[in-house]
């Protein structure tokens, strides 16, 4: 992850999802340099709290204060701290039905910033592995959408191709994540694959 943040510079700001919920991955996502985090398999205002206070400095959290590559290792030590809380993003995924039931809960938390829907998960916790256009799948959605409208916070969402993407983009969806690195690779050995077939 380090290694990709240096390639991306400071002009392209990323965010890391993490593996869990864990004060150890938050703060290591944040100490290499990342501008925010994603947490998946949030459930609950608890653990969305949790998930926030990990990503902020006391008095507003518990991330620990150490030396690292965000700090520059110690060379904008005070700057970083001064403006951290504040501009490093908290992105929670409501990808269970837990997330869904306390939605309004969740989008209520201070410093909750977006709020991204992983829908083939979603689907695979109500029941519907897969099928991302089943009515409980969408109506689920649909419910994130005006929670996050309510209480205006980003709203986000990821699709395997532009296609299932560009609906939610319409609808003012601003997170977007588009595409999973091995079908790229997948897609574009198959296309030459059959270029030479052909």
């Amino acid at each position: 992850m380090q290694r990709m943040l240096q390639v991306a510079g400071n002009n392209c700001p990323c965010l890391i999802r993490v593996p869990s919920n864990d004060l150890v991955y938050i703060k290591q996502a944040l100490d290499i340099g990342a501008a925010g985090i994603i947490v998946p398999q949030i459930n609950n205002a608890d653990e969305t709290q949790a998930a926030v206070r990990a990503a902020k400095y006391p008095t507003l959290g518990n991330r620990g204060v150490g030396l690292a590559r965000a700090h520059e290792y110690g060379i904008s030590f005070t700057d970083y701290l001064a403006n951290a809380d504040s501009e490093t993003c908290v992105v929670i995924q409501a990808e269970t039905q837990g997330a869904i039931e306390h939605i309004d809960e969740i989008v209520a938390i201070k410093d909750v910033d977006a709020i991204l829907i992983g829908p083939y998960d979603l689907s695979a916790n109500l029941g519907y592995t897969g099928q991302i256009d089943h009515p409980e799948v969408v109506a689920a959605i649909s419910k994130v959408e005006h929670a996050c409208k309510q209480a205006n916070v980003k709203l986000g969402y990821f699709g395997v191709n532009a296609e299932t993407v560009l609906p939610y983009k319409e609808k003012g969806f601003t997170l977007l994540t588009i595409g999973v690195d091995s079908l790229f690779v997948l897609n574009s050995a198959q296309q030459l694959l059959d270029e030479m077939s052909a």
